[in-house]
């Protein structure tokens, strides 16, 4: 069911059990009120004939004619006055007067008592006059039920019907008002496609609950056009990185067939094959590696590291490779407790993101200090790794992450763009963080949280 119809639907319901509740309320009431009230008249009429016929000892013809001038007019109004001595078959007079037995003993023993049937009321009062008990019945047909109150019904009925196409027309036009702006989204939504990823939806007031949902739906196509525009860089990077290798194979190996040469020419063109072929290979293999880090379905085996170890192996490792490196490892900010210095990880991937990270910072800055301080800060630990390089353009930064993405200021450095991005999945695998910051005035500072070992 469309949205539209479930407001028109459940408007409709809310506002007609509205209706039902109040307009049987008022029929009720009214019912019980023209019972209380036609009661109330026909006592009036009892204490009356009573006070005529028995105290004052006036004819009937007396009590017509004061009726007449005094009381209103009731339709087949009968009185009735019996003499409790006298008075020895219930059964029967309840018969002769259409009435129940318990009317009649209510109205002797509780002094007074009421009693309606197919539209006539009966009152009954026990009356004492000179030592002597009557029972005094009236009785008449309640006008206001048999009339007034099928007029009410039938009014009620009508204003029913009117309501419902009422409520239907005010339904129809509060859901066309509440739609309305989600049409225009969705109309909106429908024109953006891949080659237009730019566009975003309008909206005046971003305070309510459609303006949050056009500011999250512009956020998302930030991302999503983000996204794009790194898997295009991405696929522009890796074809070019992909494709020098295969090239300069190419070449050489058609410059090595054009015509016969000698043995010495053609050991020299198969180690530049064999070179780029290693190169090629490099690349591919860490590309693999680094979508197969991405995979959060791959099952890796963690365990309880101490962070202080790691680093001391990283920088065994990394003063093999530069055997003249300036790393310092800054071990001041640790907790003296050991338990605060503990992470879950997997030592062989999270030693490679952080050696790549450091390896970074010594081939940027030629060699320069880089400076590896360790901390524990808020139920993580905190690696801050900062170094003396060339930097990274502000402009640049966004697509660091991206695989084969290189700085417009790395062109006299070797690399393939891989190392970084390889870093952060890792970091990602243990549930850190990793950031990327200018280090002002010069270089770059990177910053890797992991939390601390939970137990």
């Amino acid at each position: 069911m469309k949205t539209q119809n479930k407001i028109i639907l459940l408007l409709s319901s809310i506002l007609l059990s509205f209706i039902l509740v109040f307009g049987g309320f008022i029929y009720y009431t009214f019912t019980q009120y023209s019972y209380q009230d036609f009661h109330e008249r026909l006592h009036i009429r009892a204490v009356t004939t009573a006070k005529i016929q028995l105290e004052y000892h006036r004819e009937g013809s007396y009590l017509k004619s004061f009726k007449a001038e005094y009381l209103e007019k009731l339709a087949n109004e009968k009185d009735y006055i019996f003499a409790l001595d006298t008075l020895k078959d219930f059964s029967a007079l309840s018969k002769n007067l259409n009435v129940s037995s318990t009317f009649l003993n209510d109205a002797i023993k509780l002094k007074e008592s009421y009693f309606n049937k197919n539209g006539v009321f009966f009152t009954g009062i026990s009356y004492t006059v000179e030592g002597k008990n009557y029972l005094v019945i009236v009785s008449a047909e309640n006008y206001y039920n048999t009339h007034h109150v099928v007029f009410l019904r039938q009014l009620l009925f009508g204003a029913f019907i009117i309501s419902l196409l009422l409520i239907f027309f005010v339904s129809y036009w509060f859901s066309l008002k509440i739609t309305k702006p989600l049409k225009e989204i969705m109309g909106d939504i429908n024109k953006i496609g891949t080659d237009n990823l730019y566009l975003r939806l309008e909206g005046n007031n971003q305070n309510h609950e459609l303006g949050s949902l056009i500011l999250t739906f512009n956020q998302m196509l930030d991302r999503l056009e983000t996204s794009f525009e790194a898997q295009n860089n991405f696929v522009s990077n890796a074809s070019h990185e992909l494709r020098t290798p295969l090239t300069t194979i190419i070449a050489e190996a058609d410059l090595s067939l054009s015509r016969k040469r000698d043995t010495k020419h053609y050991e020299d063109s198969l180690k530049v094959i064999l070179t780029e072929a290693e190169k090629l290979n490099t690349k591919t293999q860490a590309l693999l590696f680094l979508a197969q880090t991405g995979f959060k379905g791959k099952e890796l085996h963690f365990e309880t590291v101490r962070i202080d170890e790691l680093l001391l192996e990283c920088k065994s490792t990394i003063d093999k490779i530069h055997p003249n490196n300036h790393v310092a490892l800054n071990f001041s900010s640790l907790p003296e407790n050991p338990e605060s210095l503990l992470i879950t990880a997997n030592p062989q991937l999270l030693l490679l993101a952080i050696s790549n990270i450091i390896n970074n910072g010594i081939k940027y800055s030629n060699n320069q200090p880089v400076m590896v301080k360790v901390e524990s800060v808020d139920e993580t630990i905190k690696l801050t790794v900062s170094d003396l390089g060339i930097g990274i353009p502000n402009k640049e930064l966004p697509y660091i992450y991206d695989p084969f993405f290189r700085g417009s200021n790395t062109s006299n450095f070797e690399g393939y763009g891989i190392g970084l991005p390889l870093a952060r999945n890792i970091i990602r695998i243990h549930k850190g963080e990793l950031h990327v910051f200018s280090n002002k005035p010069v270089g770059v500072v990177v910053e890797i949280r992991i939390p601390l070992k939970q137990d």
